[in-house]
């Protein structure tokens, strides 16, 4: 079985023209290749998740074409995946039933007009709850679809020797004069108190080759974000081995979804999570639940929530049960999966 994915960004163009997906390969070396000389993250996120897309597929015995319109167009009634950058939708016009993302999704008050437009069927988001912002306008069309982890790209390193106690992984994002005062500044100085060895990392301030390092030193990691709609850094660690306490208040703060949530919605800095992965924590209690979590630390078992949760092979085959629903109106058949059913919460879509 062969499914066409698309994508357009920083790193790939989708190029309907002669040449086109030699011109992108070019220009996607070029890239990759000025900016690790530069030592800058050779990659952004969406393309990261669809790289991991095109090899979850590919986990389930698909041949993946890339940006291959001719293929596309020879197999109208076949779906497709779309994913990238805002241009996508501007680039990719088939007339084949779509699945988009990973990527940008548009804001509820344009989506409709490119649902229409692209032949969108099924629109994901990365969990459960922003998905309940574009609900309201895409009714059962919208899903969560998470980025696979590849487990052999993050090994186990919970055997290796910890001279590192706790990573403290500072990812925050808005208020952070505030959130300086009352969250980061104490629990470096709680741990500081109780005698141990941290590193502090924060996000867009580090390469990744000093987050593998210091995941294979650390006992823990303490994950300091206002919400994630994945959150692959906090999963990449589990997938170590490291267990996590996550700051999580359950608030909304971006301004940007606060103008279309429903009301009362709750979110998360770890939508994907169990007991396996190790504990959440507010402000008020950090060191009750500090103590809560470094009692139990040798007890958690957060690899083993990615490998049965967050795998490879768990996105590629909900990515197959999502192509199928979009091919069912046109009597194509993907898989012989049936359609998912939307979960009632984003944990209970990762188990």
């Amino acid at each position: 079985m062969d499914i066409s994915l698309f994508y357009h960004g920083f790193e790939a163009k989708a190029l309907d023209r002669p040449f086109g997906r030699a011109i992108s390969w070019g220009h996607g070396t070029a890239r990759y290749l000025y900016r690790t000389a530069r030592r800058r993250q050779p990659y952004t996120g969406y393309y990261t998740a669809f790289r991991n897309l095109k090899r979850s597929l590919e986990t389930q015995g698909v041949t993946v074409r890339v940006n291959d319109f001719a293929h596309a167009r020879r197999h109208p009634d076949r779906p497709i995946g779309i994913s990238g950058y805002p241009g996508v939708f501007d680039q990719v016009r088939l007339p084949n039933p779509a699945v988009f993302g990973p990527g940008f999704v548009p804001p509820p008050d344009q989506i409709e007009a490119v649902v229409a437009r692209n032949n969108l069927r099924v629109v994901t988001l990365p969990s459960e709850w922003p998905c309940e912002i574009w609900r309201p306008v895409l009714g059962d069309a919208v899903h969560p679809l998470f980025v696979g982890i590849d487990l052999a790209a993050w090994p186990d390193r919970s055997q290796d020797s910890k001279p590192i106690d706790v990573i403290l992984y500072d990812k925050i994002r808005w208020n952070r004069d505030a959130r300086q005062a009352d969250l980061l500044h104490p629990v470096e100085a709680e741990l500081r108190r109780r005698g141990l060895r941290c590193v502090t990392l924060r996000y867009g301030h580090h390469h990744l080759a000093a987050f593998r390092d210091a995941l294979s030193k650390a006992r823990a990691l303490i994950f300091l974000c206002e919400h994630e709609t994945q959150g692959l850094a906090y999963q990449e660690a589990m997938a170590s081995g490291v267990p996590v306490l996550a700051w999580d208040e359950g608030a909304l703060i971006d301004p940007h979804q606060s103008k279309w949530a429903p009301e009362g919605l709750v979110v998360s800095s770890v939508p994907y999570f169990d007991a396996r992965c190790g504990e959440r924590f507010r402000i008020a209690d950090f060191p009750d639940r500090f103590d809560e979590f470094w009692a139990r630390l040798p007890e958690y078992r957060p690899r083993d929530y990615v490998a049965d949760a967050l795998s490879l092979e768990a996105c590629g085959k909900r990515y197959l049960s999502l192509l199928s629903r979009a091919a069912a109106q046109t009597g194509h058949t993907v898989t012989g999966d049936t359609a998912p059913e939307r979960p009632a919460s984003a944990d209970q879509a990762a188990q």
